[in-house]
């Protein structure tokens, strides 16, 4: 007997559709538990004014912006006092967790554990964000997510180093080094919440030794972190000089 043939009139049926697959979860650490001494201002600057409101408001909106961030969490020390004066402007979304460290990095893994504590799966993606990069762009952000989504470790916002580099002894040059494969880190940086706070929790004994962002966590847990070229202007807000810098920039952006 031959194959059975469908009538040409006659509709095909139905074929069963797969299950539609849930989009990747993102979430933010902001670690906000410095003194921020190197800007030499009175209060720590992540609450300092820049354009007319606390910097790390700017920081916040501009991530809650973000359709694809579903939480984000912010590390304070314990027993702060400027965050609660800002309760009234958070985003929605926006979280508290009283739990900074001495260590950007400690801060980091308390609030990774708190994502934990509130049921966040190992497998949704974090990323965590310097709350001192005021000038951080949505689409930038967007860049990030889009290049680290497929990617089975995750990556940062990164900058081609564009001035020649020089080493140094005794406060002279001893070498000028090739700057062909050197890159300045930026944030957000984004991984798994397990990968990432494996890692960290590996260097948790020894006080963060080493530990100076997330991908030098990962690479020392051997990974190899994506660089995802970053905008020039996502400079971190360090010096008094910067402010004037910043101001300018958010300014131009009302």
């Amino acid at each position: 007997m031959g194959p059975l043939m469908t009538a040409p009139d006659q509709p095909i049926p139905d074929q069963p559709s797969p299950a539609p697959a849930f989009p990747p979860v993102c979430h933010v650490v902001l670690p906000c538990a410095g003194s921020g001494s190197r800007a030499g201002a009175p209060v720590p600057k992540q609450y300092q004014a820049v354009a007319g409101q606390p910097m790390v408001l700017h920081t916040l909106r501009t991530l809650a912006g973000v359709d694809r961030i579903a939480s984000i969490v912010v590390v304070v020390q314990p027993g702060d006092h400027f965050w609660p004066a800002l309760a009234d402007a958070l985003p929605a979304r926006v979280s508290v967790a009283e739990r900074g460290d001495l260590t950007r990095a400690g801060s980091v893994f308390n609030g990774l554990l708190a994502l934990r504590e509130r049921g966040v799966p190992d497998t949704d993606w974090v990323l965590v964000h310097d709350a001192a990069r005021c000038l951080i762009e949505p689409q930038a952000i967007d860049r990030l997510i889009d290049a680290c989504l497929p990617d089975a470790v995750g990556g940062l916002l990164a900058l081609p180093l564009p001035d020649t580099l020089k080493a140094s002894a005794d406060g002279r040059v001893s070498a000028t080094v090739d700057r062909s494969d050197k890159w300045l880190a930026q944030t957000p940086q984004m991984f798994r919440l397990g990968p990432l706070t494996a890692a960290l929790q590996a260097r948790q004994a020894d006080g963060f030794a080493g530990i100076t962002d997330e991908a030098s966590a990962m690479e020392q847990a051997g990974h190899r972190p994506l660089l995802v070229p970053g905008p020039a202007r996502n400079i971190k807000i360090t010096y008094p000089e910067d402010f004037a810098l910043a101001e300018a920039v958010l300014r131009s952006r009302t």
